[in-house]
């Protein structure tokens, strides 16, 4: 399972870099969770930095983080960098759509419907 898990091809670590929706886009859109991507907005809920909002900047599915505005570090060196974070410790509040997203979600919410 470990194995499995970090030799993923990258449409598996798509998926498994899911987040779960807030209530609001839950009960909107008629689905639990979704593939995490650039721009939408997420809450921290885990973690020292929780509680704080923001939009997803990057995302790299090789150490399976996202980054997020505004939750960074300063390093020694007087630099600052962004703090990586696992999906499944945030929710997203706000969901950038696009042609494929709204795809997706039609798809769902027919099959969660039904």
């Amino acid at each position: 399972m470990r194995k499995t898990h970090f030799t993923a091809p990258a449409g598996l670590r798509r998926k498994i870099m899911s987040s779960k929706l807030s209530k609001e886009l839950r009960a909107k859109y008629k689905t639990r969770a979704l593939p995490i991507r650039k721009d939408d907005e997420v809450l921290i809920c885990r973690g020292h930095t929780r509680a704080r909002e923001g939009k997803v900047v990057k995302i790299n599915r090789k150490r399976f983080k996202i980054y997020i505005e505004r939750v960074i570090r300063d390093k020694v060196n007087g630099e600052s960098t962004f703090i990586g974070i696992h999906p499944s410790n945030v929710v997203i509040t706000k969901l950038k759509i696009d042609k494929n997203r709204q795809k997706i979600l039609d798809r769902k919410s027919k099959t969660n419907s039904s």
